[in-house]
Formats: structure tokens, sequence, C-alpha cells
């Protein structure tokens, strides 16, 4: 959640520096609300995945793909490392970092922008809100260059190469939002978004589960952002835009392998496609993301392969994961 800078460099002036549980909306707020992506929000989101001893069973291939490496290069840069541990505290994490992009379909270097025309007091003022008195590495020079330099890092190294692919999930789970916003509206659209975010009586939406007070963003513009995260967060960029940042559920799906083909005699093509994909527990936007069906048509394909006992299902959040069962491994195994 960002700062509010108010004159030049060197001049900043801290307003409205406080954590949020609530956000008062009216019905303009909600007409003008949107969902969305954010390279830089996705990136935050792998950063905290990165650190983390816990994170969602579907993501943790990913994390220790890539985990080791964060760590060494953590290890080359103290102060780097202090940062980090500053910026992601217990319930709150440094506003500085999470800051909403101003227009779709932003680069990462443009959405860093804002980060990197903070002064370092500034940043160390987001951070001790974060997780209180600051360690001596912290007193250095240049810790937004810092703090981008990580981020950068982080999207080159983990994220860049399959973000075509990890987009492709990101809208897939936008669309099935908008759709069902549009058929229980922003109550049944926002319930289960993730913990703690939930519509509330009397135009107040709770963004998550902590006891902070109030803010009233009617007026304003409000996002919801969707990243493979293991949780929510809320951000600003004030005076004019709010985020709600919500997680989306399931693996990553890779690049379709070539189907077999006494499969596809036997099941069709798209349903063949949709079993081939659940070699691993997934969600139904993560298997549209990845087939390339339409949401119905999958959601059909699903029901079928599900009655016919070739695949097993539970419920995570609002989400119902698929997978195959013992007996949808054995016909695709058999079908070579």
């Amino acid at each position: 959640m960002p700062t509010v800078r108010r004159g030049g460099p060197g001049t900043h002036r801290f307003v409205c520096r406080r954590k949020v549980g609530e956000f008062v909306v009216d019905a303009d707020v909600m007409a003008r609300a949107r969902f969305g992506t954010s390279q830089l929000t996705e990136t935050l989101a792998g950063l905290r995945m990165l650190l983390s001893a816990q994170v969602p069973p579907w993501h943790r291939p990913w994390r220790d793909a890539h985990a080791a490496a964060l760590r060494e290069r953590l290890d080359t840069d103290p102060v780097g490392a202090a940062l980090l541990r500053a910026a992601f505290g217990r319930t709150w994490t440094a506003d500085f970092l999470t800051v909403p992009p101003t227009a779709p379909d932003l680069t990462l270097d443009e959405e860093l922008t804002y980060l990197e025309s903070l002064d370092d007091d500034a940043v160390r003022a987001d951070l001790e809100v974060a997780t209180g008195p600051l360690p001596a590495e912290l007193s250095a020079t240049g810790l937004a260059r810092t703090a981008a330099g990580l981020l950068r890092w982080t999207w080159a190294h983990t994220i860049r190469d399959e973000w075509p692919r990890r987009r492709r999930v990101l809208r897939a789970d936008v669309v099935a939002r908008t759709a069902r916003l549009s058929s229980e509206g922003w109550s049944g659209a926002i319930d289960g978004l993730a913990s703690g975010v939930r519509w509330l009586a009397n135009g107040r939406l709770q963004v998550n589960p902590h006891p902070y007070p109030p803010r009233d963003i009617r007026g304003r513009d409000l996002l919801f952002i969707a990243a493979h995260s293991r949780g929510s967060w809320v951000s600003w960029r004030l005076p004019h835009t709010f985020a709600v940042v919500y997680p989306v559920t399931g693996a990553l799906l890779a690049d379709p392998a070539p189907l077999p083909e006494p499969l596809v005699r036997l099941l069709g093509r798209a349903r063949a496609r949709v079993l081939a994909a659940l070699d691993a527990p997934r969600s139904t936007t993560a298997l549209v993301a990845g087939t390339g069906l339409p949401l119905g048509s999958v959601g059909g394909h699903l029901r079928v392969l599900l009655d016919a006992g070739l695949l097993e299902r539970r419920r995570s959040g609002r989400e119902v994961l698929y997978w195959r069962s013992d007996a949808g491994q054995a016909l695709l195994d058999a079908a070579g």
C-alpha cells in the first residue's frame, strides 16, 4: 500500500499511514470496480512464496525449484535480505511494494516507476509500519533501488518465461468471476474470494480477517487483482485507487502434450484434453486457461468424467479441484 507524497524529492509528507480491515463503498464504486491482473502483483506474490515455508500444495513444485536461487541471491545482498525481512510482517506487507497498476497490461518496469521514485525515508517509514523498529542494515541509501532490483530478479529468474501461461490462468479466473458477478451480484462474486474477504451490510467490504479500522473509499476506484499467491492483501495508490489482491486456486498447467489418438477416439478430443490435463489437482478456471476450452464446455466434460469414475474432486474454499482417479490414470496409460 503506497503512501501519499507531496512536494519534490526529499520533501515527502506521510499521511494516512495505517492498516485497514474494511472498505466503505457505495453503488458508484462497485459499478466501476473491475477484475484484472498485474505483473508486479504476480512477482510480489511469487517473492512472498519463495520466502515462505508454508505454501499451497499446488505451488510447492515451483517454490522448491526456485527458493535456493533466491537464498543464494540474498546471501550476497545483506541490505536486500534485511529489507525483505522487514517488508513482510505477520499481518501486513510494506505499502511501497504493493502499489496497484494505473492501467491494464503494464510491464513490470512500468509498474515499478512509482517504487523507484520513493526516497529512503518513505521506504523506511513503510517498513516500520509493517514490522516495527528497523535493523542497522536499513540505514543504507538506495532502498527503493534495492527493492526494485529484487523484484526484477524474481521476475526474470522465476516468472517471466512462464508469464503467458500464468496470464491465461489469471484471465480465466477473471472471466469466471465476472460471470459469477452477472449471475449472483457482488455478494456472490466477493464472498469466498479469499480468507477474510466478504461482503458486509451497509456498503462495507471486509478485506482481511484482522480487526483493523475501516477506510472510506467512496468516490474512488476499486480493483480486484488475481494472482498466484498464498493469500490476499489490500493496496492503494492514493488518493484515487484501491485494490484487493486475491489468490487463484490450482496448479499452473504445463503446455499440453500430444493426446493419444485411441483416447481421442474413445472420449473425443476436448474431453480427452481435460482428462490428460488433470495429473494434479486443478480448478475449473485453471483448466479453462490450460486447455483453451470455454468455461461451460469444461464444466460439462468434468461432470461426464466424474460420473464415469475417471476423476476425483474436493472443495478448496469456493473452488472445486479435480484430478485423475486410479481408473482415469489406468485409461490414460492404456491409451499410450
